[in-house]
């Protein structure tokens, strides 16, 4: 399989130097959308799809003014899945599995681009999107994303170890190297994806952490201005808190065979999208 590194959405937060750890720069912080195309031997199967190309036509709209101004998205055609898709030169069309990590609207604004893809997702996100029990839930779910009734695959929390990670499973109609990844916490269904290269794995654990120095395994560090967004955004604190220093065992204890990134990392991004056009993975 080949993996591409795509960033289907770039943010622009407010907060300068208390989001980005960067003392010497005053500035505003920049955020990627980091999903993934994978080709497998008879179809194209995507990570997560962005902010999605309804956004850049109708902003408000499609994200919601709270979301705009929170994280400063600045949709554009350019970094839609579906022109990236076409730009590798395959027809979007070809997408016929999506796995997302959680259903967040910076992470499923693409859904609608792909409506007869399948949509892998864990059985309590689902849950959560289609019937929210509280106001956190409301806020962070767009309707409008669903409103043209994916074909969903649903998963519940059962499965096998995997590096110490519980109840991971394969998905249906899929490879058996991309699985699914409990990683509750931001998120009550929340998941990280774990993608098989055949020279090593690759685990996007979506929105379990923000910043690349959280899993660096030694003196993990966090800025102010994203521990105050993770927590703001959580739905169980602990169990989220937990599963960033499992996350950071696992990239400190199998460096050789996992390479962990989060969803939203633009140190992360550009180092693998460099690997990833040198080793044609």
């Amino acid at each position: 399989m080949r993996v591409h590194h795509l960033n289907c959405g770039t943010m622009h937060p407010p907060g300068g130097r208390l989001f980005d750890g960067n003392p010497g720069i005053a500035r505003r912080s920049l955020l990627v959308a980091h999903c993934l195309l994978i080709e497998t031997a008879d179809s194209l199967v995507l990570v997560d799809t962005g902010l999605g190309s309804h956004a850049t036509t109708d902003p408000r709209g499609w994200l919601g003014a709270p979301m705009l101004t929170m994280v400063g998205g600045r949709p554009s055609a350019e970094e839609t899945a579906v022109a990236q898709i076409r730009t590798l030169g395959h027809d979007p069309a070809d997408v016929r599995h999506i796995v997302m990590t959680h259903l967040d609207l910076d992470h499923a604004g693409g859904l609608a681009d792909f409506p007869d893809a399948t949509v892998h997702v864990h059985a309590q996100e689902r849950r959560a999107a289609g019937h929210p029990k509280n106001l956190p839930e409301k806020a962070r779910y767009r309707t409008n994303h669903f409103a043209h009734s994916p074909k969903w695959s649903i998963y519940e929390e059962t499965g096998e170890v995997w590096f110490g990670f519980d109840a991971v499973r394969p998905l249906r109609g899929l490879p058996p190297e991309i699985l699914l990844v409990p990683l509750p916490g931001h998120t009550n269904g929340h998941a990280g994806v774990a993608v098989d290269t055949g020279k090593g794995w690759l685990l996007h654990a979506g929105d379990a952490y923000f910043f690349h120095g959280e899993v660096a395994p030694v003196q993990p560090y966090c800025p102010p201005g994203i521990r105050a967004f993770a927590n703001l955004n959580q739905m169980d604190g602990r169990t989220r808190r937990t599963n960033v220093a499992r996350l950071r065992t696992l990239a400190r204890d199998h460096a050789d065979e996992v390479t962990v990134f989060s969803a939203h990392s633009p140190v992360e991004f550009q180092a693998l999208r460099r690997r990833s056009v040198h080793s044609g993975l």
